[in-house]
């Protein structure tokens, strides 16, 4: 098992320096989808794990987009995180803000789909649903053709996730909607109880 900071401490910290409802709507998207794939890849005992980093990976992006993923570790110092969380937190921006590479299958998990999640939001707000619940990856695949359409999600970073894994890219959409999927609820009710609070 490893060393994971306590998730109260962990959103505390997320809620010191962010107060954006969309990143705070992300965090907790990536959190939830991390953890879902923590059980389908068979890590379940590192769930708490493979979410805490997903809940902090963008910490320092709202206030220091500049310096994302390098204000990072000063910031996780606070609730003494672990160094392998740190790790992962900052390998999230290899190539485009980080020079620490993804190595765990968790990290490359973390990169693949923290780009997708965005991606898949936007498509699903485009929907009648304003869900992913009926999303198909077939439409999602023409989202990601049209590169006008959210263009802020990178498909290069996308697909270079799917090669880190080593897996089709429609299997990465796939697994990522299922995991939206299921936290969709969950999220958007925690995302109401942070804005009262």
């Amino acid at each position: 098992m490893k060393a994971c900071p306590e998730r109260a401490a962990a959103l505390a910290l997320l809620r010191k320096y962010n107060t954006e409802p969309f990143h705070l709507q992300h965090a907790l998207t990536v959190e939830a989808v991390m953890g879902w794939y923590a059980q389908d890849l068979g890590y379940g005992e590192e769930g708490d794990f493979w979410s805490t980093v997903g809940l902090l990976h963008d910490v320092d992006f709202e206030r220091w987009p500049e310096e994302h993923c390098q204000k990072a570790p000063e910031l996780l110092a606070e609730i003494d995180a672990p160094a392998e969380l740190v790790h992962a937190v900052c390998s999230h921006g290899f190539g485009l803000c980080s020079d620490v590479e993804p190595t765990h299958e968790m990290e490359k998990v973390l990169f693949a789909a923290d780009e997708l999640t965005g991606l898949i939001g936007a498509a699903a707000r485009m929907r009648p649903s304003k869900s992913c619940a009926d999303m198909e990856v077939s439409s999602l695949k023409k989202k990601f053709k049209d590169k006008k359409f959210a263009a802020g999600c990178s498909r290069d970073v996308i697909r270079e996730g799917a090669e880190r894994l080593g897996w089709e890219l429609e299997t990465l959409m796939d697994k990522t909607i299922r995991a939206m999927r299921d936290s969709e609820t969950r999220v958007a009710e925690e995302l109401a109880s942070l804005s009262e609070t």
